[in-house]
């Protein structure tokens, strides 16, 4: 059986937008990944409100919505930036300066990982690997690889960038 969301009249769109997607799964615990993976996907991040929404739409409290999602290292809590700047931790990427990169990084942009800039441009992530080993160190920004990375090359590549 599919939930039912009532009308609250508010006007906010991630209500209704949350309220479809609950529509769409059962009303059972068991949907509560699924449901977190697509509001999401559509919001970007997972509000407080639309955490409260699914509790409230499941029947379960909402402690157990956040404590599932904050396991899971795929849901975000925040709205990340439109450009998205992924720092590789690698072991090579490691070995060749990654640590100066990542800080130099925080430096331009002024944000440390997880973050977002106020103007939401840039969010900032590290990962394990990003498979360019022999480029290292490097990171990807906006979807591009940024290979051979240096501080000095970090300064040029947030040239302009406001904090």
């Amino acid at each position: 059986m599919a939930v039912e969301i009532a009308a609250t009249g508010s006007g906010a769109p991630s209500e209704s937008q949350v309220g479809a997607i609950l529509a769409k799964h059962p009303a059972e615990r068991s949907a509560l990944i699924p449901i977190l993976q697509e509001v999401q996907a559509k919001l970007g991040y997972l509000p407080e409100e639309a955490m409260c929404q699914v509790a409230e739409a499941l029947g379960v409290p909402e402690a157990n919505v956040y404590g599932v999602a904050s396991f899971y290292a795929q849901f975000r809590f925040a709205p990340i930036g439109r450009k998205q700047v992924h720092v590789c931790r690698g072991t090579a990427c490691h070995v060749g300066g990654a640590p100066k990169i990542l800080a130099e990084v925080k430096e331009r942009l002024g944000i440390g990982e997880g973050e977002s800039t106020p103007d939401r441009e840039y969010s900032l992530e590290t990962v394990a690997c990003i498979g360019c080993c022999a480029l290292a160190p490097c990171a990807v920004v906006d979807g591009k690889v940024e290979a051979k990375l240096t501080p000095k090359k970090v300064r040029e590549l947030f040239q302009g960038v406001q904090r």
